[in-house]
């Protein structure tokens, strides 16, 4: 390296030093706009927020949140194990008698709560708290095991009912906001898309169609509300699919056409009716559409008949194949409990089966079912 490039360097060196010597001890000299405004963009309206923002769902917030009520069920330790795959939403007890909490949502102004089975199962009193901040004791109307749904009185009127959507409505991707109270925090919002619809054999409810969402949804939201973009009630959420006990991504609401027709059973009976005709079903697969040499892709295969019930006195059998309730086609099991627990019971249904290759129709006199309890 030449000798000027050297003194050029180290003239560069002893510039920087004393460049930044001065900062330190002088550090005025280098503000020279010390003073001037900064300039910055503000909203037009000031301190108040835009009524129409850009992808905030306040209004849907505002519409629904009052309608969704924190449950207090004191209830005496059933000692169940809740560490399974498909969690419920509630807190497992550690004493005889704790408060146990869940959520619920007002479906009528004259004080109807709607919430789930379990959350009020086994109570010695019900406690609702309103998003107002009033408490107030709760009457079990009726429950109903098999879908996990349970109706509530308040001794209250004029409350704020959420307002129910279209069932037809809900596709998969749209955007859902799940509201309860998780880990007892208070009322919480959170976001997420429905996942998938008619999920079922699951093996948590009996009757099983329910709506899958990624919205955040952990111990305390059971009995909450699962809302639609504008605030109206498309499921009640019940359950989430959990190794930790915490929200995955895999959370299941009951979707608003079982709530309707459970609450509306409730309400006027009591108790929720349903038909029964005596079978154990089986869905078929390959290997038993191989062994029975059938020509159909669907249907449900008869693995026991209750002796003297319906189907037996009707003539049905264990190895026939059912295809068909009231000219419904039956896919599986799912299908076929639903179309018979939807009958009226004593009226009288036309089964289409197959037998030996044949096609038989059958008339069953429906019976009442007997509620089954949760396990």
């Amino acid at each position: 390296m030449s000798f000027s490039r050297k003194l050029i360097l180290q003239a560069i060196v002893i510039s920087a030093a004393i460049a930044f010597i001065l900062l330190i001890l002088k550090p005025h000299w280098f503000t020279r706009f010390q003073g001037n405004p900064v300039l910055i963009s503000e909203s037009a309206h000031g301190n108040k927020i835009d009524a129409n923002p850009v992808l905030s769902y306040r209004a849907a917030a505002k519409l629904a949140m009052p309608s969704v009520v924190n449950i207090f069920s004191s209830k005496k330790n059933s000692g169940a194990d809740l560490d399974f795959l498909s969690r419920r939403f509630f807190d497992q007890e550690e004493s005889p008698s704790l408060s146990s909490l869940g959520s619920g949502v007002i479906v009528s102004s004259s004080g109807i709560v709607i919430t789930n089975h379990h959350v009020i199962e086994q109570a010695t009193s019900i406690d609702v708290a309103l998003s107002d901040g009033r408490k107030v004791e709760a009457k079990l109307v009726g429950s109903d095991p098999e879908t996990d749904l349970a109706v509530l009185q308040l001794p209250l009127d004029k409350l704020p009912a959420i307002t129910f959507a279209p069932a037809t409505q809900l596709e998969i991707g749209d955007m859902v906001f799940a509201i309860g109270n998780p880990f007892g925090v208070g009322q919480t919002m959170t976001m997420g898309i429905v996942s998938a619809l008619r999920r079922d054999h699951l093996g948590i409810n009996t009757f099983e169609n329910f709506i899958q969402t990624d919205a955040a949804i952990n111990p305390g939201n059971s009995g909450g509300a699962l809302v639609d973009s504008a605030g109206h009630l498309v499921g009640i959420n019940a359950a989430i699919y959990s190794q930790s006990g915490g929200s995955e991504g895999i959370g299941f609401a009951i979707p608003n056409s079982i709530v309707k027709e459970v609450l509306a059973s409730i309400v006027r009976d009591g108790q929720v009716v349903r038909g029964w005709i005596g079978v154990a079903p089986q869905d078929l697969n390959e290997a038993l559409i191989s062994s029975f040499d059938l020509k159909v892709s669907h249907g449900v295969i008869i693995t026991a008949v209750v002796r003297d019930g319906p189907a037996a006195r009707a003539g049905l059998r264990p190895g026939d194949v059912v295809i068909k309730i009231a000219n419904d086609p039956i896919k599986d099991s799912v299908d076929l409990l639903t179309a018979i627990a939807k009958q009226t019971p004593n009226t009288r249904i036309a089964i289409e089966f197959i037998r030996k290759n044949k096609n038989q129709t059958v008339q069953v006199q429906v019976g009442k079912r007997q509620p089954m309890k949760k396990k």
